[in-house]
């Protein structure tokens, strides 16, 4: 991807994740680290190595705002080649940038819920961001079916992962992690690989050959 569109979508992305939006540098890091270290002590992330999806997530925030905030520094491999913006890193670290976000969601949920039990979304709007990378992580670390033997617990948690876009073919992932298309069998599908088809058909991004 070009400067311009990197920009263009880092902001996107802040805008639109709002108060769970989450450092690309120290995700990407930890993403690494999960790929070298597939279930074991090492992944970051793994859930064979705590209890429940607290802990996972408690795990997960820990190391990532290790990173977000430069407190360790990672291994050699897993450095550079990631997307940075220290503006908006900066201003997305800020409580007062996430309490507004908050904010915003309330006056929405004000102006338009039709009950009282849709208040109960709110949570999820807050933390968006860690609850997606839970469930990919604990989900598609323990539930479903293998094509490869990765000498990991990866799986494919749906064959259709239109919950998730694509992130619960884990098993295929981890099988080619440089593969843009994680659906694998005749009866997966990725929603977002034709999503990234088009986006590569008018320029904006550029798909590499495996």
């Amino acid at each position: 991807m070009k400067n311009g569109w990197e920009k263009i979508f880092y902001f996107f992305t802040f805008f639109s994740q709002g108060a769970s939006f989450l450092n690309p540098r120290a995700y990407a890091i930890m993403h690494r680290m999960h790929h070298a270290y597939s279930d074991t002590d090492k992944d970051p992330h793994s859930p064979h190595f705590i209890k429940d999806v607290w802990g996972l997530m408690m795990k997960t925030k820990d190391i990532y705002l290790a990173y977000a905030k430069y407190k360790t520094e990672p291994e050699a491999e897993f450095r550079d080649r990631y997307p940075t913006w220290n503006f908006i890193d900066k201003l997305s670290d800020s409580w007062l940038i996430r309490i507004l976000f908050a904010l915003s969601y309330i006056a929405f949920y004000i102006a338009f819920a039709t009950q009282w039990w849709m208040y109960l979304l709110l949570p999820f709007h807050f933390f968006m961001g860690p609850v997606h990378g839970a469930i990919v992580n604990w989900c598609g670390h323990k539930y479903g079916y293998s094509n490869y033997d990765n000498d990991d617990h990866s799986k494919n948690t749906l064959p259709l992962d239109f919950l998730m876009m694509g992130e619960l073919f884990q098993n295929n992932h981890h099988k080619s992690p440089n593969n843009a298309n994680f659906a694998k069998k005749w009866f997966e599908f990725d929603p977002t690989f034709p999503i990234m088809k088009l986006m590569h058909a008018f320029r904006i991004i550029k798909i590499r050959k495996i």
